[in-house]
């Protein structure tokens, strides 16, 4: 066998054991490209309220309260996202998690996000997130619903086959002269073009065109699929250097001064005056520092900042900036905004949308193609079996 005909072979039977798990990826990662602006539209009623005459907004200790009592006290608090949008309710989250188990229902013992009027204190709604529609596509994308110990697996190694997959197939695609080269950059179809040719060009043009970003995206996921690719991009990013390992950070705990939210959101908004949206860690026993992750949604990712607090106090501990990041920590905080295009702003979470649906169809053209190929080879097997000349019988 060629080299080529080889590659064939491993690429028709690696795409049929992984085609699966790359169309489910492929469909999850159109919506989840969108994410961020297709839930304030479905859930605008959770997530905008009418701003009062007065406009004054209660303290955060309140409303946390108010979230807490609405869960119940046995599933404590962990994180309050805070918009800085007048009109935005603020929600906090409760997660908690079984790493033994496999099957969503089970790795998810419960997640709760609760959505509170800042002015008023009411709650708005309490979601079961745990069967959300955005989370399970989310957890579909990450786990296929199976958890992190089965499913990430099964995911992790799926992409890694997409990508020998994808070098395979621009091997397969080369053409060997200019002549075939026309045929394999462009959609040549006339009206008498039959559905199979039609099929083969969806998944070698499509796929050819694709494959320089599908692989972007497919590393990048690899990033958080495996520690050891994580840390050799780490590694490449800082010539030939292991990243930094940061001290654990903690409050004081000889300060006796009760934690207050408010006074280290006030502090937060003072170094981050851009932000849409802070995320602020409710700490579960005296000793644990506060973390703030300042987010900006008209900005890609790697812009946002993370500042540690001592909770007492509110003493600023720690803060991590664009700038203040060594070339392996910068590389990685581009690793989303690469993964979903959103380094590029809207245009880019475009192009992620449509290249995952390439990516999505590529298993199901690439099937047909394979079937066709096996049906044609059967019958023309039948029909040299009937063309065969009877053998003739002595008398």
């Amino acid at each position: 066998m060629t080299f080529k005909q080889i590659t064939g072979k491993l690429h028709l039977w690696l795409g049929l054991s992984s085609g699966l798990v790359v169309l489910i990826l492929g469909i999850t990662g159109c919506l989840y490209a969108f994410i961020e602006e297709i839930k304030p539209v479905v859930y605008h009623d959770r997530m905008y309220v009418n701003i009062p005459a007065n406009g004054i907004r209660l303290p955060l200790s309140t409303l946390q309260a108010n979230a807490q009592q609405a869960i119940g006290a046995d599933k404590p608090l962990q994180v309050a996202e805070v918009p800085t949008a007048p009109d935005r309710t603020v929600y906090f989250r409760a997660v908690k998690v079984n790493e033994e188990k496999v099957l969503h229902s089970g790795y998810f013992e419960y997640f709760y996000k609760v959505y509170v009027n800042p002015y008023t204190g009411a709650v708005v709604k309490v979601e079961n997130t745990k069967w959300e529609f955005f989370n399970l596509v989310v957890n579909l994308h990450i786990n296929l619903l199976m958890g992190p110990k089965l499913g990430k697996s099964i995911v992790s190694w799926s992409v890694v086959v997409f990508v020998v997959m994808l070098i395979s197939g621009i091997i397969l695609w080369w053409p060997k002269n200019k002549a075939a080269m026309k045929q394999r950059v462009w959609f040549k179809w006339k009206k008498d073009t039959k559905w199979k040719r039609k099929n083969y060009d969806l998944h070698n043009i499509a796929g050819f065109y694709a494959m320089f970003i599908l692989l972007v995206i497919a590393l990048t996921g690899l990033v958080w699929s495996f520690e050891w690719f994580s840390k050799a991009v780490q590694w490449t990013a800082n010539g030939g250097k292991s990243g930094t390992e940061l001290p654990a950070l903690s409050s004081d705990t000889l300060d006796l001064r009760p934690y207050s939210m408010d006074k280290i959101l006030h502090a937060a908004l003072q170094k981050d005056p851009a932000a849409t949206s802070l995320f602020v860690t409710i700490p579960k026993n005296n000793k644990a520092a506060v973390s703030v992750y300042a987010r900006n949604a008209n900005r890609p990712y790697y812009t946002n900042t993370r500042t540690f607090y001592d909770q007492h106090s509110g003493k600023l501990l720690r803060r991590s900036t664009p700038g203040s990041r060594n070339n392996g920590e910068k590389l990685l905080s581009l690793n989303y905004d690469l993964h979903v295009g959103s380094i590029l702003g809207l245009p880019g979470k475009m192009l992620a949308f449509f290249v995952s649906l390439i990516a999505a169809s590529l298993p199901v053209t690439g099937v047909y193609i394979w079937w066709g190929r096996r049906n044609k080879k059967t019958t023309k097997n039948k029909k040299q079996v009937l063309r065969k000349p009877a053998m003739s019988v002595p008398v």
